[in-house]
């Protein structure tokens, strides 16, 4: 492992969140912007680039691939276009780290190129499931090989024919999506994929912002191969899904007022205010605009009394890269919240369901993990020491959980919070969190 994985947070309880902040860039948005820019034609300028571990392994995977690519530069990144075609064989193994996003969209975009190209990343990568992507991927005409247990390393051999195929999506995932899209830009004939509830589709609408024709009726996504893909300039926005620990700390800490500027507001994404807002939160959403087929707006959350609730399951898929955060939001609040429907996340960085209770357990609330979800009975948590088994997701959601504890919180194994959202620790202590990472044996 690396050498850096024994970072830890230490936050002290107490404490408001007040201000103006704008978090990291989206990481959706800023995986996309380089693999359209870097098939599309022309010049694709980029800025508010989310420049964390994952959004840089899609970069230095393309960059690994011939393309010419300047900065990142605070943000801002260029992005030297070669067409569909003009991709080159990698000198090596294009090494993803920690990005699922990554490699299940590289693995479509890069099944219908005439070269062959190994796909490998870090353990918690090569342990996460593939097969939903290589199996759709192989029925267009793909040969991937992967290991027996259907993970990573994927070794992928071109110069196949690909052709397009409809396909309805088993569970709902928009990186199995993406990734059968970008497969279609390549493949012969029209492309379908069905997805059984909404999900993220930053996809969709960037390639209609490249010009290229993208047919969406009532969950069918429908598009033909062999088009062109025209650049574009793009300003990614701030990350909803790093927006929410500050929408739930700021919620749960005492006197806060906190504005969050120029957060994506995507309809597939906002899960988390729809959810948070029915346990009660106080959250305002003004100065809405667009911002290359994006919506966008600045949020303003003030503290409030959160009550449990049963989760909607229809709100599952729009907010499932937020429950880590929502779970403190519930353990902080009055009564009981329960959570099902959302057995992905047990295939995650790592098993969040599993990994939140142990944590909430040791603070002292009563969560009990399910099959599909959880169900956590609201309290006042203890201080104590909090794994975070490297999931960047689970040691931020912990950090927040502090401002409402008797003591302080150790969260150990916080490297990865680098994978998502660099700079986190500097920006809540400005907004007021008691926050400091050490390092240490």
């Amino acid at each position: 492992m690396h050498a850096n994985n024994s970072l830890r947070f230490r936050v002290q309880p107490g404490g408001s969140l007040l201000g103006r902040i704008r978090v990291a860039g989206d990481k959706s948005i800023s995986h996309r912007s380089i693999m359209l820019g870097a098939i599309a034609e022309g010049v694709t300028r980029i800025s508010g680039f989310l420049e964390g571990e994952d959004s840089l392994a899609t970069l230095n995977a393309f960059r690994a691939m011939g393309v010419d690519i300047e900065g990142p530069d605070n943000g801002r990144v260029v992005v030297h276009g070669v067409g569909l075609h003009g991709l080159k064989a990698p000198a090596a193994a294009l090494d993803l780290g920690n990005s699922g996003t990554s490699m299940r969209l590289l693995s479509g975009l890069l099944c219908g190129q005439d070269f062959d190209v190994e796909l490998v990343g870090d353990a918690s990568l090569m342990s996460r499931p593939m097969r939903r992507v290589t199996e759709p991927l192989a029925a267009m005409g793909a040969q991937i090989v992967t290991t027996e247990k259907g993970t990573a390393p994927l070794r992928i051999r071109g110069g196949q024919t690909l052709k397009g195929i409809d396909y309805v999506m088993p569970v709902a995932s928009a990186q199995v999506k993406s990734c059968l899209l970008l497969a279609g830009l390549y493949a012969e004939g029209r492309t379908c994929v069905t997805e059984p509830a909404p999900t993220r589709d930053h996809t969709e609408r960037m390639l209609s912002g490249m010009g290229y024709t993208v047919e969406v009726d009532q969950g069918r996504i429908c598009l033909e191969g062999g088009g062109v893909l025209q650049a574009c300039d793009i300003d990614v926005p701030g990350d909803i899904s790093s927006a929410a620990f500050f929408l739930v700390g700021a919620s749960i800490a005492p006197g806060s007022d906190l504005v969050i500027e120029h957060v994506g507001v995507n309809p597939t994404r906002t899960g988390v205010l729809d959810i948070l807002r029915l346990m009660g939160a106080n959250i305002e959403i003004f100065n809405r605009r667009e911002v290359g087929g994006e919506p966008v707006a600045d949020l303003r959350v003030r503290s409030a009394r959160l009550r449990g609730i049963d989760i909607p399951v229809e709100l599952v898929p729009l907010a499932i890269d937020e429950f880590p955060v929502l779970f403190v939001a519930a353990a902080c609040a009055e009564g009981r919240t329960v959570l099902t429907g959302a057995e992905e996340l047990r295939v995650k960085e790592s098993d969040r369901i599993q990994v939140m209770a142990d944590g909430l357990q040791a603070l002292g609330i009563q969560a009990r993990a399910t099959p599909d979800g959880m169900i956590i009975d609201g309290g006042v948590a203890d201080g104590g020491v909090v794994d975070s088994r490297g999931d960047h997701r689970i040691a931020m959601s912990f950090a927040m959980a502090a401002v409402r504890a008797r003591s302080a919180i150790e969260i150990q194994d916080c490297a990865n919070v680098n994978t998502s959202f660099p700079g986190f620790v500097e920006l809540a202590a400005g907004a007021g969190l008691t926050i400091v990472a050490e390092v240490g044996e």
